[in-house]
Parts: C-alpha cells; structure tokens; sequence
C-alpha cells in the first residue's frame, strides 16, 4: 500500500502538523520540530507532544508514515570545528525530540565540504556525527536525503549513500531518503521506464533497498545532471509525470512515507489524489 502526503506546516505547535497534514487527505507526512532556520527552539513540553500523538491517534497516522526534517542550518560534516560541534549538538536534540513525540525517523541532509576540505574527509565526518546522534539517543532512524550536490554538498552519488551507510556502527538505525528532484539534477534519469529502471538498478545494488526508508516527490525545474535543486509541481518541470507513475506502480515503495515538497501547497491536495489514481 502506498502512504502519500506533504511536508506540512506545524506552525502553532508540532500537535497542528497532524492535523493540517489530514485536511489534504494525505496518509502521510513530514515537518519540522521546531523552526528549521534558528539554531535554538525552546524544549518540547509535555501537552503539544501529548496532543500530537493524539492527534495522529486521530486522524490514523502511524510513526511509521510520518518524516520529521531536521533544521537546515545543521551540517554534520562541517570542516569547522565549532561548526561541527555546534551542528552535531542540534542533530542530538532533533533526535531526541523525535524520540519525545514517539516517532521512529529523522530525515537529514547530510552536509557540505564548502569546498574548504576534500569529499571523503567530509563523509567521514558526516558518519561520525551520525555514529555520535545514534550512541546519544535510541529508537530514531537517522534517514539520509540524497542531494543535488548543489554547493558542495555531499550525498549526491549513490556511493556516498552507501560509504556513509558502511561507516555507521548500528546498521539497525541508518535508512536513506530518494528526493526525486535531487536524484534528477544529480544525473539519475526516471524520465522513462527504462531509465527509471536503470536508475533503481543502481541503487538498489549500491546502496540496497532495505535501507529505503521514504522518497521526496517532487518535479525539478533545473535539468538532468544540473546539480541545481529546485523543486516544480508534479508535471510542471523537466521530470513530467511518468516517473510518478512507475514510483505509485513499484513494489518497493510500498509502506513507506511518500511526501510531496512541491513548490504550491495548494495543490497538494490535487497532486495526493493524481498519484493515488496512478496506481493500476
């Protein structure tokens, strides 16, 4: 069965994010814990997280479809020591305030090298950090998000998926995420059932599909291998709708938490329906 939805907002308190995500008639969802673009959020208290999980109780939303995205400004592979320590001490705190809300992944972007240390060096921080949140916290799934490999950023090549993957310590807690923007602009075409094949061929042999935790749907604005990442409505970009079609017709996507990133809420609700009406 496919679980489709958004990443919703959870302005008002994390409790709304539930609520707001059943008004699209979405079976799944993401959002942030706290505001993604502060380094400092006040604790979780005990009444919005009580009223969360009721709230998903409610409206039918099992931990398993639901995708917290941890803050923007962290990078576990900072090549500033200050930096480092600061992003990995945020990471711990999304992770536990996923663990306060009963919840069972964090979606992360893996990090950049600002172009100031070498891809590997930075890699090999990212693992540590991740070894580090996972010793610090349990029960949490930390799910790497592919990248476009826009500005230095890491996670762009299957490898790196895979490298990251082999250097953490519990294999039990480690899972990715395949935006289909970033896949796209980082030269994996899904534009046709062949390519769309090979695409999951790839992965599947370097990186392997147990690891598979969520996708990002999303349509690209920028072209095939641009390493640019911006997100389009479904249809509307460089993608079309024939990769979301073979995605809602795949196995391997089932059980997971798909969730829409396109550009105009608005039309999430339209788009939850088109890909559920996708499936033969």
């Amino acid at each position: 069965m496919k679980y489709i939805g958004a990443h919703v907002s959870a302005s008002g308190g994390v409790e709304n994010a539930p609520l707001n995500a059943s008004e699209i008639d979405a079976k799944a969802f993401a959002f942030f814990t706290k505001n993604q673009r502060q380094w400092y959020a006040n604790p979780l208290t005990f009444e919005p997280v009580q009223k969360f999980k009721e709230n998903c109780k409610t409206k039918n939303f099992s931990p398993d479809h639901i995708l917290p995205h941890d803050s923007y400004l962290i990078n576990l592979g900072n090549p500033d020591k200050s930096g480092l320590e600061r992003s990995r001490t945020a990471f711990i705190d999304e992770m536990k305030r996923c663990m306060q809300l009963g919840l069972k992944y964090l979606n992360f972007h893996p990090g950049t090298h600002k172009k100031l240390i070498a891809e590997n060096e930075c890699l090999k921080l990212i693992a540590e950090s991740i070894n580090i949140a996972l010793e610090s916290t349990e029960g949490v799934t930390a799910v790497i998000e592919n990248t476009a490999g826009q500005g230095g950023n890491v996670g762009d090549k299957f490898e790196h998926l895979a490298f990251l993957i082999e250097k953490v310590k519990d294999k039990s807690r480690i899972g990715v995420c395949l935006d289909t923007c970033h896949t796209f602009a980082a030269g994996y075409d899904m534009r046709t059932s062949q390519t769309y094949n090979h695409t999951m061929k790839a992965f599947g042999k370097i990186v392997g599909f147990k690891f598979l935790k969520a996708l990002h749907l999303n349509d690209s604005k920028a072209k095939l291998g641009s390493h640019v990442d911006r997100h389009h409505n479904l249809g509307m970009g460089e993608l079309g709708l024939e990769p979301f079609r073979l995605i809602m017709n795949d196995s391997r996507m089932d059980n997971i938490p798909l969730i829409l990133e396109t550009i105009d809420p608005n039309l999430w609700e339209k788009e939850i329906k088109m890909l559920y009406g996708f499936i033969e």
